[in-house]
């Protein structure tokens, strides 16, 4: 296991991290302390983060409805997050909202973390209002010594995740980002 997975899973640790898009502030999503922590940090309340996972059986084991990751796991691997409904299973995570951003990435380094640490929340490094950071200075700049694990990957100057969500069988593009979609049915 890397370094970067054994500190994940200390219990209530965070860390900034190079995703498949943009620097991201992250915790193990069944790690209830850690998931506080990030949006504590973030300052979100009923606006919660992205879930990335590996592959969509990870995401079926935390409680995520079969149902709703079959009709999109053709959209993955990729930078496209779908919102699906989340239940009563995950109320910490979700925030109240019954839904979340669920997405599985196309990045190697990225999918052999999540191998070893299970999904991760995830929400842009940065502080509301402000860019996302593109280097791991901007991020400690924005977050200091209360993180205390920075992953530099480089300058990252990638769009966000698309996001899309199913109404009605039909796919509505909620947020135009890495991967250009228009909604259809």
């Amino acid at each position: 296991m890397t370094k970067l997975a054994e500190h994940l899973r200390k219990p209530g640790e965070i860390a900034v991290i190079p995703t498949d898009t943009v620097y991201g502030v992250v915790a193990r999503v069944i790690d209830r302390r850690a998931v506080d922590r990030l949006y504590k940090l973030k300052h979100r309340e009923a606006k919660p983060g992205t879930l990335v996972a590996a592959n969509t059986k990870q995401l079926i084991d935390i409680g995520i409805g079969p149902e709703y990751l079959m009709a999109v796991e053709y959209l993955w691997p990729g930078a496209i997050s779908v919102i699906v409904p989340s239940g009563e299973n995950l109320p910490y995570v979700h925030q109240g909202v019954g839904s979340l951003a669920v997405r599985i990435p196309d990045d190697k380094w990225l999918h052999e973390l999540l191998l070893q640490t299970g999904p991760l929340l995830t929400s842009s490094a940065n502080q509301p209002g402000e860019p996302p950071a593109t280097t791991v200075a901007e991020a400690k700049a924005y977050f200091g010594d209360q993180i205390t694990w920075y992953q530099d990957g480089g300058t990252l100057n990638r769009a966000p995740s698309t996001v899309v969500e199913i109404i009605d069988g039909s796919i509505k593009v909620v947020r135009q980002g890495a991967v250009k979609l228009t909604s259809f049915k």
